[in-house]
């Protein structure tokens, strides 16, 4: 075996300019993370692929986005909008438009690298306040103009896409300001466009930034935060790394203003009310269709980062591992800000791709009886008040040892911890050589999850060559959810969609929801009729109808 071949021919240059891979590509342009030996070898082994198949990347995607498709909305019509936001804040060429018209989801990132330009917009606008998105919107209702909203850019559900081509609104640009901190409520307000990290880092350093007397913390930590916006969280119904003990965004909005068709409107924040079927949660999760999100209200909470207590058990079986879970999150002690259960598949993986195979750690735990491809890790962190993290951290063990999990340490889950934001940069890295990795997630409770993860996983197994890792990660009283990662190979788009509607039929069959925290988008929306039912999706139709009568916001999302 050669040096050559022993070390894959890896990209770890920027992106051309202007080129489709410029697009795709997840995160900074000028970062990159490749797979460990490790992972590697599993992916080699598993796929049947050797040191040859990595001695070359394919469809490289750094092909110039030439502006080669003109919109379709007459030079008159982008007058008026320009009128509105000024010349530097619209944009009409090829590039811009697919650009903000994709997202990163595995469909979206073949057709890029197949230099396939589809379901774009006609223009692109960034609007520099909220007195602009009501005009937009007004002039969009007049001209029946299809409107869609573009906030982080990191949809994996086809939901940024424009089939009906029309107005894409960059609310980044300029809407990403504070506008008020209540420290007495424990509430903050942010435009809709601000950056999770600029959103944490303001709660974090609330003290110098805010004027407050302590630091707070947001509490939500989805794996695309560098990259995801605020408004892209409530409006997709995202939920972060820490939603057991912090909640899921539907949990953390407090009030939301939005501009839509029928009017603008601001709903209230009253940390409880009786005033019947709240419309602050219906437009939580609407994913653009009924308006503009162009602010929101979010909960905070005192962020105590020295009480952080990480830890980690193995366990003999994915029963017992679903066991202590279950316990931890039924038993009413409070709960771990981070939790994560791994599968047998998983669990190896791990162990290979932090390099912890072979070494004293696995030594130890096969002396223990804990026997490769039946045991399964788990990993978490306590956190929030000193005293709350102690108690919490101490029943946890207490619950894990009752169902034999072998206690760790909190190194484990450190390692993890350290690259929870960095480990998407791998899929590029992969992608090149024709080995697709996707996931899809669901809601399950505890009496269907096991139904639900055998029977996916038999689906999934049936494609030759193909790993899949599956953990539950959000935990409730009533369930949790299982997020299943799929590794194999494939080029073929068509083949890869067929694959994969097929493992969301499967998750809906075994009483699994929909989606649990990446929304419903365009990919998930021909499905919704099927898994809501008539009478709910007849609730959507109608709210649809009166907040939009015309259906210009964002056709086709959400199945509406």
């Amino acid at each position: 075996m050669t040096e050559k071949e022993n070390n894959p021919a890896w990209i770890s240059r920027p992106p051309s300019k202007k080129s489709f891979r410029s697009i795709f590509k997840w995160g900074s342009s000028t970062d990159f993370k490749h797979p460990s030996k490790g992972f590697l070898n599993v992916i080699q082994s598993e796929l049947g692929m050797d040191d040859q198949r990595f001695s070359r990347p394919e469809k490289q995607g750094e092909t110039r986005v030439e502006d080669q498709v003109s919109p379709s909305l007459s030079p008159e019509d982008i007058a008026l909008f320009e009128k509105i936001v000024g010349p530097e804040n619209l944009s009409c060429d090829t590039y811009s438009r697919l650009k903000y018209s994709s997202g990163k989801s595995m469909e979206e990132i073949l057709a890029l690298r197949n230099q396939k330009i589809e379901n774009i917009s006609d223009l692109i606008v960034h609007p520099k306040n909220r007195d602009d998105v009501v005009r937009i919107v007004e002039l969009c209702s007049q001209k029946n103009i299809p409107l869609h909203v573009f906030g982080g850019g990191s949809s994996v559900t086809l939901g940024l896409s424009c089939p009906k081509g029309g107005v894409t609104l960059v609310m980044a640009t300029h809407m990403n300001k504070l506008v008020s901190f209540n420290e007495a409520n424990q509430t903050i307000t942010v435009e809709a466009g601000m950056a999770g990290p600029v959103f944490e880092d303001l709660l974090n350093n609330a003290h110098e930034k805010l004027n407050a007397s302590r630091a707070y913390t947001g509490g939500h930590f989805p794996q695309s935060f560098e990259f995801s916006s605020v408004g892209g969280w409530v409006v997709t119904l995202g939920s972060g790394q820490a939603s057991s003990l912090y909640g899921d965004a539907y949990d953390l909005v407090v009030s939301q203003e939005y501009v839509t068709p029928a009017g603008t409107m601001t709903t209230h924040a009253y940390p409880a009310t009786a005033t019947g079927p709240k419309v602050n949660d219906i437009f939580k999760g609407s994913e653009g269709c009924f308006g503009v999100l162009v602010s929101v209200t979010m909960k905070v909470f005192p962020h105590y980062p020295s009480s952080f207590r990480p830890f980690t058990f193995m366990f003999p079986s994915f029963d017992k591992g679903v066991e202590a879970v279950k316990r931890i999150s039924q038993a009413g002690f409070g709960m771990p800000a981070i939790m994560r259960l791994s599968d047998p598949e998983e669990t190896d993986v791990a162990l290979k791709m932090y390099g912890l195979e072979g070494g004293f750690l696995d030594r130890f735990m096969k002396m223990k009886g804990l026997e490769k491809d039946k045991r399964c890790l788990m990993m978490g962190q306590t956190q929030g008040h000193p005293s709350f993290s102690k108690t919490v951290f101490k029943q946890v063990k207490k619950e894990a040892k009752s169902c034999q999990g072998l206690y760790l340490t909190g190194y484990p889950m450190k390692k993890w911890y350290h690259g929870r934001f960095s480990d998407p940069y791998m899929r590029d890295s992969l992608n090149d050589f024709s080995v697709l990795i996707d996931t899809l997630e669901a809601s399950v409770t505890w009496e269907h999850l096991d139904d639900l993860y055998r029977s996916v996983r038999k689906y999934i197994k049936v494609h030759p060559h193909t790993i899949c890792m599956t953990h539950a990660s959000h935990f409730y009283a009533q369930g949790t959810n299982l997020y299943f990662i799929f590794i194999t190979k494939m080029q073929a788009l068509n083949e890869f969609k067929a694959f994969q509607r097929g493992i969301i039929k499967k998750i809906m069959e075994h009483h699994g929801s929909l989606s649990h925290h990446h929304g419903v988008g365009k990919m998930m929306g021909p499905f919704m009729g099927e898994h809501l039912g008539n009478e709910q999706m007849g609730v959507l139709r109608a709210l649809k109808s009166h907040f939009d009568p015309s259906g210009i916001m964002n056709p086709n999302g959400m199945g509406l």
